[in-house]
């Protein structure tokens, strides 16, 4: 397992947690597993529709959280964006035939993981999301070597777009 790496930037509002899911989408290779970890309102829904735009949805996108799964389909991947809020038992993952999700070209966004914990496999990233002043600060941290280069990947685009990429 590749050296404990946290990373971390700041968000100030909606529209720069949405500009970080397109971010993240473009440093996904496929395959990723990805958690998401922060209290309710927190914004792993907007998060989240920020990586689906950034892999070209345009509709709505909504919190799964009485579906448990929303897939969604791009001619590069699939994306399935979790929520485990509502979720009874971990094994209720076992029904829902949660390891056919899990593939070498699909995404995996997954909103209250410790809900499925001991059914779901270990995290490629952990995203952590927590206030800061009047926004949010979002952390990572790599857990497979998959997630390492998506964390790589991720750093560079964020250095790249400047010191401070959400403000204007």
């Amino acid at each position: 397992m590749p050296q404990q790496i946290e990373n971390s930037v700041f968000v100030p509002d909606e529209s720069g947690m949405v500009q970080l899911g397109k971010l993240i989408a473009r440093s996904t290779a496929g395959g990723e597993v990805i958690f998401l970890n922060g209290d309710l309102g927190m914004g792993k829904t907007t998060l989240s529709r920020g990586v689906l735009q950034g892999f070209g949805h345009q509709g709505s996108v909504k919190s799964p959280t009485y579906t448990l799964v929303e897939p969604y389909e791009f001619d590069e991947r699939s994306v399935f964006h979790f929520d485990l809020y509502r979720l009874g038992d971990p094994e209720e993952l076992e029904y829902l035939g949660i390891r056919d999700y899990f593939t070498d070209e699909g995404i995996c966004l997954i909103e209250w993981p410790e809900r499925g914990e001991g059914v779901l496999p270990v995290a490629d990233l952990q995203l952590n999301i927590s206030v800061e002043q009047r926004g949010r600060r979002i952390t990572w941290q790599p857990q497979t070597e998959k997630g390492r280069c998506l964390a790589d990947k991720l750093n560079g685009c964020l250095t790249a777009t400047g010191e401070d990429p959400f403000t204007e």
